[in-house]
């Protein structure tokens, strides 16, 4: 990242501008105390590009496997015996949650 005064940004925007396009993170100072940055397209995108909603995920899943999920046949995912909770573990999470 390179360091650049406000002053010396108005006289030589373009380039910086250019400076950051190859990739290259420009940092404005005031009285040597940053204040902006300048940064390329693809680095903003990149950092600032809004993130799917957990909805939007859901929905590409279930269009990605449309197929499988429209299939009669398919029971769903088999969970082994021994990762379902035992008895007692029901039993203790049951006095947790007041559900006796």
């Amino acid at each position: 990242m390179c360091r650049r005064t406000i002053y010396d940004a108005r006289n030589n925007f373009s380039a910086l501008v250019k400076l950051a396009e190859s990739g290259e993170s420009v940092e404005l100072t005031r009285h040597d105390k940053p204040v902006a940055v300048i940064i390329s397209w693809e680095e903003y995108e990149k950092q600032f590009k809004p993130k799917k909603t957990f909805i939007q995920r859901i929905m590409e899943t279930r269009a990605k496997y449309a197929d499988v999920l429209a299939d009669p046949t398919w029971k769903g995912l088999e969970i082994p015996k021994d990762e379902y909770p035992d008895e007692e573990y029901e039993k203790k999470n049951a006095k947790i949650w007041g559900e006796e």
